[in-house]
């Protein structure tokens, strides 16, 4: 049976960008829009040419694509003819083959935010499209607040996507921009507009995520007839986010009917790189990635029951909707004071290690889970921490060197400008094949900003390993958490410490201590010690 197309449109680097916190330099885009080129994405909007130096960069030095780099903009004003808007011709300029145009259909946004008639706002529409069409390129109509124009008023909302439509836009793009639209009502009019003569091949569905069901109601566009999906990578987007992508994808590839009846530009092969675009993303945020983000984050396939561990033993499809790998993830299972010999050997497994039934380790690891649980450890989220725990136990942790002490000092001054600034600086003490090493560092980073006491231990510790330096000066600590797991004056504080290598790796280590210096300390050490046992060092 030959399988319908459906066009994915990536709006990651314009409508992603107005996302709070978010703000992309030109390297940050096109290092993006080759992402999402390699996984197959058909549409990258790159932003808007002329709003800001950043887009106007991206556009002077877009990348060489397969998928239709587009610039965005709006349609023209009145008074003005298309020939003469300078906000419209800067969005030519750009000389992408195809132009995106965001335009009003609402008769609220008309009279009250243009302050235009109807008429007006429809005239603009059609010489808009008309401009664009004549100048060659592929052109596509956000119609903005369209499900809301609909309800209000249907008989004007239509005709605003008619006039782009008449006009010669490729796309009509209808826009659910305040994203309080149900995916039913989503359905019931955009099946309306293809009632109204705008053939499906023809109609994109756009959704923000405010009532977190952006990408149920892009499935219920596509279910109405809709060709064209947008949405952004990891749900970025302005207040809640837009339709993700991340978890669009792999529904349109693997989930039925979308499977059998459609196809899209992703293969199942550039499908097994999501989960690692989905973290490059992230990665250049600076963000942490949301672990419970469906089929990419790191709990997504992770089973801590051990219930659910022992009959994920047996046949993985018990609790998982789809092998992990398919879309580049992979299976955890996490131990905790709750997990039981199965899941336990289950892990080990993983780990590579693997230990008889019956084997007596295996009961003293779990009882000493249980105890530093008690104490305020937490395993099922530093899973690093947890196979050194078990490496130990089982005799299979090299002594790779001995902390003799460490010392950290944190100094509060007015510098030349006397401005209140504070410097941290470690010493730290290790022996390693029986010589010891002394190695200092500050917290100051090459912009003169203070990193803090911990990035103060961390290069301190990581300075001078001797024979294993070359394996860990690629670490790089990418998150820091702390919380305080008893109150009072008895207070206890738990430091989980998210680090990362150059292969990509990343991992996490856990320190429980009365001083979050310590307990900090402590899970410095098991990321070196881990990346060192990973890397094969004896």
């Amino acid at each position: 049976m030959t399988r319908e197309r459906l066009y994915l449109f990536d709006t990651t680097l314009r409508d992603g960008q107005q996302t709070q916190g978010v703000q992309f330099s030109t390297t940050d885009k096109q290092q993006i829009a080759q992402a999402l080129d390699t996984l197959g994405i058909d549409y990258i909007e790159g932003g808007w040419p002329g709003a800001n130096p950043t887009d106007s960069a991206f556009f002077e030095n877009a990348p060489k694509t397969r998928a239709t780099i587009t610039a965005f903009g709006m349609t023209k004003r009145t008074g003005i003819s298309a020939e003469n808007d300078d906000v419209l011709a800067a969005v030519l300029n750009a000389n992408t083959p195809a132009v995106c145009l965001v335009g009003k259909t609402h008769e609220f946004h008309v009279k009250t935010a243009l302050g235009i008639t109807l008429d007006e706002n429809t005239a603009n529409i059609k010489a808009s499209f008309a401009h664009i069409k004549a100048q060659g390129r592929e052109a596509i109509f956000d119609a903005e607040h369209f499900f809301d124009g609909y309800k209000s008023n249907p008989d004007y909302a239509l005709k605003a996507v008619h006039a782009a439509f008449d006009a010669g836009a490729r796309w009509i793009a209808l826009c659910d921009t305040n994203g309080g639209t149900l995916p039913s009502d989503i359905f019931r009019i955009t099946k309306a507009v293809i009632d109204s003569g705008i053939p499906g091949d023809h109609l994109g569905i756009h959704t923000h995520n405010d009532t977190e069901q952006a990408v149920a109601g892009s499935l219920a566009a596509i279910d109405a007839g809709a060709r064209q999906i947008q949405g952004t990578l990891n749900g970025l987007g302005e207040r809640c986010g837009n339709a993700n992508l991340t978890a669009l994808i792999p529904i349109l590839l693997l989930k039925e009917p979308y499977a059998s009846q459609f196809e899209t530009g992703v293969t199942l092969d550039a499908l097994g790189g999501l989960t690692r675009t989905s973290r490059m993303l992230d990665d250049i945020l600076n963000r942490v990635p949301h672990k419970q983000a469906a089929f990419v984050g790191a709990s997504a396939f992770a089973h801590k029951a051990g219930l659910h561990a022992s009959a994920i033993l047996k046949d993985p499809t018990t609790y998982e909707h789809i092998e992990p790998a398919t879309v580049g993830n992979a299976r955890i299972i996490p131990m905790s004071n709750q997990a039981g010999q199965s899941n336990l050997r289950r892990r080990l497994t993983e780990m590579g290690l693997e230990v008889a039934p019956k084997d007596p380790a295996l009961a003293r690891i779990l009882d000493r889970i249980k105890l530093r649980e008690a104490d305020g450890y937490s395993y099922d989220v530093a899973q690093a921490s947890f196979e050194l725990l078990a490496r130990n136990e089982l005799g299979l942790l090299p002594d790779f060197f001995e902390v003799k002490r460490y010392r950290v000092s944190v100094e509060r001054r007015k510098n030349k400008k006397d401005k209140i600034v504070s410097l941290s600086e470690a010493v730290v003490v290790v022996k390693i094949d029986g010589k010891k090493m002394l190695s200092v560092s500050e917290s100051m980073d090459e912009q003169g900003t203070d990193r803090g006491p911990v990035n103060a231990l961390f290069k301190a510790l990581s300075k001078d390993l001797g024979r294993y330096q070359e394996y860990v000066e690629d670490i790089r600590l990418v998150d820091f958490k702390v919380r305080i797991t008893q109150g009072g004056t008895e207070a206890v504080t738990r430091v989980i410490i998210d680090s990362e290598d150059k292969q990509g790796r990343r991992w996490s280590t856990v320190g429980v201590s009365a001083n979050i210096v310590d307990a900090s300390f402590e899970a410095l050490l098991d990321a070196i010690r881990w990346k060192l046992t990973q890397d094969g060092v004896a």
